[in-house]
């Protein structure tokens, strides 16, 4: 599979290019600037930005599918609507399924209401990316492009790569002890997972 990532050098990007890589797909890593450590040597590099319509759409050419892993830098949360928009606007023009790795916020707290509203997992100083996450899942949503939204758990950092983990859909996956958590290397298992076995669903989510 040709598999194109957007945002390649963040840390969900750079290990869904390591995953995808590590199964023997063809890899195109997309980043704005110099070639991180973490990309494997057999990823075909492109500096791109994901703001650039027309060159998106080049890059995408021949994609089976393209992943969406670019995240705003603090205090530039209201660019996400715009990337969300010109990515998913080159993927309809290229005919490309993408997959976007979105936020939490959105999804449902088992609790009741949006996590958004939860402070259990929400807190204060993430509320900026976290209403970002909101406004990038209604651009997907009202758009006409072939997209499905990955939602993380609420913890999403480097770790283990066990290869297990649970799916869901719409509602935030937690665990026995009320932590809702995955290791990036985990959560890039599961984007892969989604490539190359689609399911029906276009808001997913997963977790321990």
């Amino acid at each position: 599979m040709k598999i194109t990532v957007i945002g390649a050098a963040g840390m969900a990007g750079s290990r869904v290019v390591t995953e995808a890589v590590r199964r023997g797909h063809h890899v195109t890593a997309v980043i704005r600037s110099s070639r991180p450590d973490a990309l494997p040597a057999e990823a075909t590099l492109i500096r791109g930005d994901a703001t650039d319509v027309e060159h998106l759409r080049s890059l995408l050419g021949g994609a089976d599918a393209i992943v969406g892993a670019t995240r705003p830098a603090p205090g530039e949360e209201d660019t996400v609507a715009a990337t969300t928009s010109a990515l998913l606007d080159a993927a309809a023009a290229a005919e490309t399924r993408a997959l976007l790795i979105g936020g939490a916020a959105p999804l449902l707290s088992p609790a009741g209401g949006l996590v958004f509203d939860d402070d259990r997992f929400v807190p204060s100083f993430v509320r900026p990316i976290a209403a970002a996450s909101i406004v990038q899942w209604e651009v997907c949503r009202t758009h006409d492009a072939d997209w499905v939204y990955l939602s993380p758990p609420a913890m999403l950092e480097p770790g283990v790569r066990t290869g297990a983990y649970r799916r869901g859909t719409t509602t935030l996956v937690v665990a026995a002890d009320g932590t809702s958590r995955i290791s990036a290397e985990d959560f890039a298992v599961a984007v892969v997972d989604e490539l190359e076995n689609p399911g029906p669903d276009r808001h997913i989510t997963v977790g321990y």
